[in-house]
């Protein structure tokens, strides 16, 4: 989500950060949600790959399904796109993932799932 302060430590495995305003989500959270910030490489060009064109719509290519959870009754899909960085990774919807259906299946073949 981008770079933000630790205002203090609640718990062993809580903190509170220093959010804007206009983020909407809870000041505290679990330590396993956040990660030691690495600046880029000074130098270094952040180029980010093109998107495919597939039935006249930009898609992205998926490089692997890192999670799955449900939010309001529906499945998603924690996805890391091919050539970028863990801060890219988003949640997605299984209908937004028709072209990685491969992907997803072999998620829930590792982690136990039933196809549907």
């Amino acid at each position: 989500m981008g770079s933000y302060k630790v205002k203090r430590i609640i718990l062993t495995n809580a903190i509170e950060l220093e959010l804007p305003s206009t983020i909407k989500i809870h000041l505290v959270v679990n330590v396993s949600r956040v990660h030691m910030y690495k600046d880029q490489v000074e130098g270094q060009k952040k180029e980010w790959p093109l998107p495919v064109i597939i039935k006249e719509e930009e898609e992205y290519k998926v490089e692997k399904i890192l999670n799955k959870r449900k939010f309001r009754g529906k499945d998603r899909y924690l996805v890391q796109w091919k050539g970028y960085t863990a801060e890219e990774d988003t949640w997605e919807l299984r209908e937004n993932l028709e072209n990685a259906r491969d992907l997803v299946e072999r998620f829930k073949e590792e982690y136990g799932e039933k196809s549907r």
